[in-house]
């Protein structure tokens, strides 16, 4: 698998800019932003991580001015310098597993330039027009997982089977392994390489908002003691302290939260999407190796390298043998509606007969159109039949149609001759209305 883009459209012929000249974020099918030249890789949604950054900075930044430097007088002096580098030291951390989880690849499988070929399918046997039907690759597939049989979806955006615990984003229009969810708050995706991140991310959170609640109430006690007032009178003479205390009980509750639902996931080893769907409620999580090696599976195994080379120069597009239009290969959503139909266009292994029509009007060897004297044969009953609705609707009587019929006779009007010719054309570039066939005669009056 690999990753092809689509080349820009050259201006000049005698440019000798091409595909060649763009490195792979350049010309990323994804809705994902990229930083410093790929070395980073967003959300579309990355907007949201400078609200959470302010949600991280600004309280700890109040902490620091109104609270941290007051409790430096009120203990010693290493006690009360370790306050405020402690805070600091705690909220840097937790920006830069926001960076981790936020700005790198979460395991986005790269998107197939075609779709696979059907199991059984010999590319060197001969397929004839007409003797072989379009080959329509099978939307489920099942394989095995420590011996119980998972389903796998056919991905039409990416052109792929997608891989266990593997779904689409329709955020970020990617496929990502072991997808757990899109965090709107980070911006990007959490799947098998951020993961871990994410995680620790969350939990460093929670001991952030329960330090500097914790410290609040040690300084709101140290001006009791030192006034000897009641709290009420000490929590007035720190409305900063009343402020961060509200606004980190608040948040502990979220993050906190989301943290204890985590470990719950990782114990159990399943994803946010697998738990949502209920996934694992009628039957065996194949997953599942016990709590201790499901934590070792997430904090102490290696992350997988990323599978996509941002910064790599788009390679080029192998060229596809030439197939006869009568034996292609179909999307498994070709021709039905589907319920989780994925973003993107839908996949066609053969688009080389998009330019025909689909043969509008598709005729069989007994159905022929006999153009005899410039009337329309009896032997077509389908377009005589198409013809006679057709002037019913529009309200002119069938013998005085806008095709001409006169005393029972049809004369030929432009749009049958343009028709015929259409068809005729069709049959001789081998479209997939080769078994039709369209005879024309003309005979002087």
């Amino acid at each position: 698998m690999y990753v092809v883009h689509q080349p820009p459209q050259r201006s000049d012929p005698g440019s000798v800019t091409g595909s060649r000249d763009l490195r792979v974020y350049q010309s990323w099918k994804g809705s994902n932003i990229f930083f410093l030249q790929g070395r980073f890789i967003f959300g579309p949604d990355v907007r949201s991580l400078g609200l959470t950054i302010v949600l991280i900075v600004a309280p700890v930044t109040v902490f620091c001015v109104f609270v941290a430097s007051k409790l430096m007088d009120h203990f010693s002096h290493h006690l009360g310098v370790s306050i405020m580098v402690v805070v600091l030291l705690f909220t840097f951390y937790v920006l830069v597993l926001l960076l981790l989880t936020s700005g790198r690849d979460p395991g986005i499988i790269p998107r197939n330039a075609h779709p696979p070929e059907p199991e059984g399918y010999d590319g060197n046997a001969d397929i004839g027009a007409g003797q072989t039907p379009q080959l329509r690759l099978p939307r489920i597939k099942e394989v095995e997982v420590n011996g119980v049989s998972v389903k796998i979806k056919y991905c039409d955006t990416c052109m792929l089977y997608r891989p266990p615990r593997c779904s689409h984003c329709s955020i970020c229009n990617n496929c990502v392994e072991r997808f757990d969810h899109h965090c709107p708050w980070v911006g990007q995706c959490i799947g098998l390489r951020n993961y871990r991140f994410f995680f620790m991310f969350v939990f460093s959170t929670t001991l952030l908002c329960i330090y500097v609640f914790s410290f609040c109430w040690v300084y709101i006690r140290r001006i009791m003691g030192s006034e000897e007032t009641t709290i009420w009178k000490a929590m007035i003479k720190t409305p900063a302290s009343i402020v961060l205390i509200i606004y980190t009980f608040i948040s502990m509750w979220f993050v906190g939260g989301l943290t204890a639902f985590h470990l719950y996931l990782i114990s159990t080893n399943q994803t946010t999407y697998e738990n949502f769907r209920y996934r694992y409620d009628r039957r065996a999580n194949p997953y599942n190796n016990g709590v201790v090696e499901n934590f070792k599976e997430i904090f102490c195994s290696s992350i997988p390298p990323s599978k996509n080379h941002f910064r790599a120069m788009v390679p080029s597009e192998p060229v596809l043998p030439t197939r006869s239009l009568g034996g292609g290969f179909m999307s498994p959503n070709m021709g039905k509606a589907v319920d989780d139909i994925e973003m993107g266009r839908k996949a066609v292994w053969n688009e080389g007969g998009a330019g025909i029509d689909h043969c509008e009007v598709q005729l069989t060897n007994n159905d022929r159109l006999n153009i005899k004297d410039g009337e329309l044969g009896e032997s077509s009953p389908d377009i005589r039949t198409t013809v006679d609705e057709k002037g019913d609707r529009s309200g002119i009587h069938p013998r005085r149609s806008s095709w001409g019929r006169k005393s029972g006779s049809w004369e030929m009007s432009p749009e049958v001759l343009a028709l015929a010719a259409r068809v005729g054309e069709s049959n001789r570039a081998g479209g997939s209305c080769s078994s039709s066939s369209l005879t024309t005669e003309n005979r002087q009056a």
